[in-house]
């Protein structure tokens, strides 16, 4: 085989393992990007359950005033 044939592959060897060198690197930090926005979305979800409107805990809230509303109406 002829130094240009040993050349060019020793040269695309070369571009090919920078290629895979650079995904992985963009695999990693995908992987960490994913790790922060899953402990950021338990975040929003416990904020979210925090905050939540007055018509999803009313319920809650007239069922554990009742003994006080009972003894009003007692008065």
């Amino acid at each position: 085989m002829p130094f240009v044939a040993w050349f060019t592959v020793v040269v695309a060897g070369l571009i090919i393992t920078a290629a895979a060198i650079g995904l992985l690197r963009v695999l990693l930090h995908l992987k960490v990007v994913d790790s922060t926005l899953e402990q950021l979305t338990g975040g929003v979800q416990a904020v979210a359950e925090k905050t939540s409107t007055v018509p999803t805990v009313l319920p809650s809230v007239n069922a554990n005033l009742a003994p006080v509303r009972d003894f009003a109406d007692s008065i």
